[in-house]
């Protein structure tokens, strides 16, 4: 199948609709705290306001989203100043006794939880550097580049960050800091320029965690993309190590389609990215109910996490953007097939029409787990982000000669 022109325009309006008339008005409505500064993401069905704690990461995705409407949509002045007020609350209440960024903390800032992880640092990374670049705002560039400096010390220099296991017994390293470097120094990029941080530009950790990931993480062999691997790029045969992510590895497709565009549908990248897209589609699309499923294992055995088979709204998200990236690219219509599968499946299940927004988590078979909006995982980023990027792609392919 192809898509047509009026399916893409229909899809256009879905798109600007949900993001502008759903979506973000949800969170403008529910999620600003006026006492004590940010975004309270603890969320009911309604917007009702159920927990108080604050994470960390949400306050940077949040003003990284907020900031980007502002560049890309309009200048609206309740946008800016949330993001700003989210950057405020980072800048206040987030850093920690050594300069690293907290996990989570209460609603006042307090201290709570303090990951080994820096995955608070990027978001707060692409939040400050959507902010400078919308207002001009130097001190907020110039975090950016701390953040960032900070994300990859702690991800690529030896001993930083502490094992998840004992590197004597079972040492591993994993696919996610690449990828997350790839979206980071891309958003810098772009918005700031191609910098040298950490001692390489932007483009230089771009190419770096693609050739990390592609050497050690992609399997074409075996059909997958490892979540975990060993050091010289082998699979740890246990539980962890075979784990799959399917939304997790198309979000990473993504990435590199969008850079392997980014340079003229560069062919080694396109290559790699709809290989990826391609294997971990057929292992994570549920065929009997539809949807992805959260977690798969590498040689078809039982998976250790008992929400294996649930299905959240973020790899949809993701899987959204990455298909219709594909079509793009490609042309090919197993791509616009893909896209319309995963469209219809999430926008039927996960969208609530009646508060606006989307639910998070549901049951294998589609029916909503949790009646919830927002918590400590879930806020205004997968959904707004894969809304405006898929606004636009269907914009350009429209613009397209017949």
């Amino acid at each position: 199948m192809s898509l047509t022109p009026a399916r893409l325009t229909a899809l256009q309006s879905t798109y600007r609709q949900g993001l502008l008339e759903s979506t973000i008005p949800f969170w403008l409505k529910h999620g600003p705290d006026r006492i004590h500064g940010g975004l309270l993401t603890g969320l009911g069905e309604d917007g009702t306001l159920i927990d108080t704690d604050k994470a960390i990461w949400l306050q940077g995705r949040a003003a990284w989203t907020l900031a980007t409407l502002v560049l890309t949509v309009e200048r609206k002045a309740e946008w800016l100043d949330l993001s700003r007020s989210c950057l405020d609350f980072i800048r206040t209440h987030g850093r920690g006794p050594e300069g690293k960024l907290y996990f989570t903390v209460t609603r006042e800032g307090k201290p709570l939880r303090m990951r080994r992880y820096v995955y608070s640092e990027c978001f707060a990374t692409i939040g400050s550097a959507a902010y400078a670049r919308a207002t001009g705002d130097a001190r907020a560039a110039t975090e950016a580049v701390a953040y960032f400096e900070t994300y990859l010390r702690h991800s690529f220099t030896p001993g930083v960050m502490p094992p998840k296991t004992d590197p004597e017994t079972r040492p591993m390293k994993g696919v996610a800091p690449l990828m997350i470097a790839i979206v980071t120094a891309q958003e810098v990029r772009a918005l700031l320029g191609d910098l040298t941080v950490g001692g390489r530009t932007c483009t230089g950790w771009i190419d770096h965690a693609i050739a990390e990931i592609e050497a050690h993480f992609y399997k074409p062999d075996l059909g997958a993309l490892l979540e975990v691997a060993s050091p010289d790029g082998g699979v740890i045969d246990h539980f962890d190590g075979r784990t799959l992510n399917p939304g997790h590895a198309i979000e990473c497709a993504w990435f590199i389609l969008h850079e392997a565009k980014l340079r003229g549908r560069d062919p080694r990248l396109l290559k790699l990215g709809l290989g990826i897209l391609d294997c971990m589609w057929a292992r994570g699309w549920d065929q009997e109910f539809g949807g992805l499923l959260y977690f798969t294992d590498l040689h078809g055995k039982p998976v250790q996490e008992y929400w294996a088979e649930m299905k959240f709204w973020w790899p949809h998200n993701e899987a959204e953007i990455a298909t219709l990236l594909a079509y793009q690219l490609t042309g090919d219509a197993r791509y616009a097939a893909w896209h319309t599968q995963v469209h219809d499946w999430s926008h039927r299940v996960f969208a609530d029409p009646v508060h606006g927004e989307w639910f998070g988590y549901a049951h294998r078979d589609g029916r909503i787990s949790t009646r919830l909006k927002g918590n400590t995982w879930k806020g205004p980023f997968h959904l707004p982000r894969m809304q405006a990027y898929c606004g636009r792609l269907t914009t350009e392919l429209l613009a397209q000669p017949a």
